[in-house]
């Protein structure tokens, strides 16, 4: 019957052939699972494990295969957190070096134990102003809940706990 149709492959694109081969393995459980009632939530806690995942989105192609289409994260910065450099991906999250296949050291350092979610609203508030973000070396985070960042050509900018755009327009005419 049509309504027993099993699925007997899964294909996951969108990252690293090694990152894309692993996420494919803790998805096998799918397989021979019947097609029509499987669920997005039934990879949400896979994806979301990888921290290289920005997004995803599963396709079913009848009758019987499961496309997993992966939005890669942005490597955004550079952090150290136990003595250990990560990245921070545009979706918050750490990402251990060793998970990268191409390291980029062109990417600024940021300095805060915690606040990752509080720097990716600052890079984009960065990204509507007038400042180059490629021209940025470090960013600070201080406990008083605000921003500090340097700059290629050696200037520190001290950003105010709020109304941070307007103090970076303010910034880009000085």
């Amino acid at each position: 019957s049509i309504f027993f149709v099993k699925v007997n492959n899964i294909i996951v694109e969108g990252l690293s052939k090694k990152n894309n081969k692993k996420i494919k393995n803790s998805l096998k459980y799918l397989i021979s699972a019947n097609i029509f009632f499987i669920k997005e939530h039934e990879f949400q806690n896979i994806l979301n494990k990888n921290n290289m995942v920005h997004s995803f989105h599963i396709k079913k192609i009848y009758p019987n295969l499961v496309k997993v289409e992966i939005l890669q994260t942005d490597l955004l910065a550079i952090t150290i957190k136990n003595n250990k450099k990560f990245y921070i991906g545009s979706n918050g999250k750490l990402i251990s070096q060793e998970k990268v296949e191409k390291i980029n050291y062109d990417l600024p350092y940021v300095y805060t134990k915690i606040n990752y979610a509080s720097f990716i609203k600052l890079k984009k508030i960065i990204d509507q102003s007038e400042f180059n973000f490629e021209e940025i070396t470090s960013f600070y985070f201080f406990l008083s809940d605000r921003w500090d960042f340097k700059t290629k050509d050696g200037f520190i900018i001290k950003l105010p706990k709020e109304n941070v755009a307007k103090s970076l327009k303010i910034a880009s005419l000085i």
